[in-house]
């Protein structure tokens, strides 16, 4: 039976068996290659490796159980990349390219082009876009017409400036715009993936270059839907930041005419515990307004000071002289991202940009380990 004390994490995509079926099947296509020495190298310091550790490890032990020159052990690679069935273990095919194909600039990204359909080749086409931006980016241009649709959404996913979990692309980062053809040419994908993929690259831009972004959105037929759900996630940070181009593209830029009032309960709560919100807002306007709903809350640090995160909330037209009353919970839990501290927190009510109610809530000193 499995352990519920110690529920599976992603590493353990990249566990013991995991290793031994992978150089079951590599001693199938290469009579040659050395399992004892891949096992070796996988296995030993297995448990203190992260998932992406392990992801390279496995890279680099191939590279030296496998015969042959480079694109000799690509071609291997290429035949076991079908057989492997996870579609993120097959990420270490692509990390070997990126470790050891720098030398070899166009057959590795042809390489990382095949690898692409078995499991996403996003993070290992970044180093040869670092290496050679123009030469790597006009590669990537000419994948959005593939007839494979992962191969498109690389080409999008592959270059976005801050791809999470990706080496993070700075010359993209200080100038967006040597993406901006890929982008234009994958809007009307027919693809969601893509479609989605070229919202998201567009959302990382505005991180940095706000007006880059709008300006270019601004151009686009909003009333075509496809275009108008990329635009909306591509400015979904903007949004939560109140930003007034970005609110106004979506017909939210006016202040909003209402008056509101937030609680929140219980008043004190433990970590693990849901939290209630509960809004109540009344138009003041004789007109119907657009309003984007959000609410902020104000964590506490380590440190004692405090630092906010905007949460969606929703989005709704508020007929002349209407009320509601909206209700969310949600529970206060520790993550990878986010350690909470005992204290007063605030919780703001974010309408059309502007800070229109306030609450707080207070987390409880969590009891001492005995």
């Amino acid at each position: 039976m499995p352990d519920e004390s110690h529920p599976p994490q992603l590493k353990d995509w990249f566990d013991e068996a995991r290793y031994h079926a992978i150089a079951r099947e590599l001693a199938q296509i290469a009579p040659k290659f050395d399992a004892k020495t891949f096992l070796k190298l996988v296995l030993d310091g297995l448990a203190d490796r992260t998932l992406m550790q392990r992801v390279h490890q496995c890279a680099v032990a191939v590279a030296a159980a496998l015969p042959g020159t480079y694109q000799q052990k690509v071609r291997l690679l290429q035949k076991l990349a079908p057989k492997i069935g996870h579609e993120f273990v097959t990420i270490f095919l692509g990390d070997f390219v990126a470790t050891f194909g720098g030398e070899d600039f166009d057959f590795s990204l042809e390489a990382l082009r095949f690898f692409t359909v078995f499991g996403s080749s996003e993070f290992a086409v970044r180093p040869f876009i670092v290496a050679d931006q123009a030469r790597a980016l006009k590669t990537l241009e000419q994948w959005t017409n593939d007839p494979d649709e992962k191969v498109r959404r690389l080409a999008s996913e592959g270059s976005r400036p801050r791809l999470p979990w990706g080496m993070r692309l700075t010359a993209l980062v200080r100038d967006p715009a040597p993406t901006a053809a890929i982008l234009e040419a994958l809007k009307d994908d027919e693809s969601l993936s893509v479609r989605r993929s070229v919202a998201n690259h567009l959302n990382d831009i505005t991180k940095d270059h706000p007006d880059f972004v709008l300006q270019r959105l601004e151009a686009w037929d909003l009333e075509r839907a496809h275009l108008r759900w990329i635009a909306r996630q591509a400015c979904r940070t903007l949004i939560k930041r109140g930003h007034p181009r970005a609110l106004k593209l979506f017909g939210f830029g006016k202040k909003a005419e209402v008056v509101a009032t937030l609680n929140a309960s219980p008043p004190r709560l433990a970590l693990g515990e849901r939290l209630t919100l509960a809004a109540a807002i009344t138009s003041t306007s004789s007109h119907a307004q657009r309003l984007a709903i959000d609410y902020v809350i104000h964590y506490v640090k380590a440190s004692g000071a405090s630092a906010e995160k905007v949460f969606k909330w929703t989005e709704l037209d508020l007929p002349a002289r209407a009320s509601l009353e909206l209700v969310k919970t949600q529970v206060v839990r520790d993550f990878t991202t986010r350690k909470h501290y005992p204290g007063e927190h605030r919780v703001d009510l974010q309408i059309n940009g502007q800070r229109m109610a306030a609450a707080v809530f207070v987390l409880k000193q969590a009891p001492a380990q005995r």
